[in-house]
C-alpha cells in the first residue's frame, strides 16, 4: 500500500511540473513574439493601458 502512495505522489509532482512547464513554454514564446514584432517594426517597447488611462511600458 504504501508503494502505491508514493507512486500516486510521484504521479501528481510530475503533472505539476508538466503543468508549469506548459505554462512557463507559452509566456516565453509570447514575449519571443513580441521581442520579434518590435525589433521588426523598429519600436522601443510594448505600450498598454493602465487603469488610469495612462499609457506604460509592458513589464514582463
Amino acid at each position: 500500500m504504501p508503494q502505491f502512495l508514493l507512486l500516486g505522489l510521484v504521479g501528481a509532482a510530475a503533472l505539476y511540473g508538466y503543468k508549469q512547464m506548459k505554462r512557463d513554454a507559452a509566456r516565453v514564446s509570447e514575449r519571443n513574439r513580441r521581442s520579434e514584432a518590435e525589433t521588426r517594426t523598429g519600436a522601443q517597447g510594448t505600450l498598454v493601458r493602465d487603469q488610469d488611462g495612462v499609457y506604460r511600458l509592458k513589464k514582463d
